[in-house]
């Protein structure tokens, strides 16, 4: 069998990127925190 790269399925090639998963590891909960964070500060009634 030849080492093609057409023969390596699509989420292998994905899982076996280390920089991209550490990338999204990062990226993910940083986005989704900040977007929390903004929610919960606009939905902050104003003080009177």
């Amino acid at each position: 069998m030849a080492d093609n790269d057409s023969d390596v399925p699509f989420m292998q090639k994905l899982l076996d990127n280390h920089w991209l998963l550490m990338v999204i590891g990062v990226v993910s909960p940083t986005v989704l925190y900040t977007l929390w964070g903004i929610v919960d500060i606009m939905n902050t009634p104003l003080a009177k």
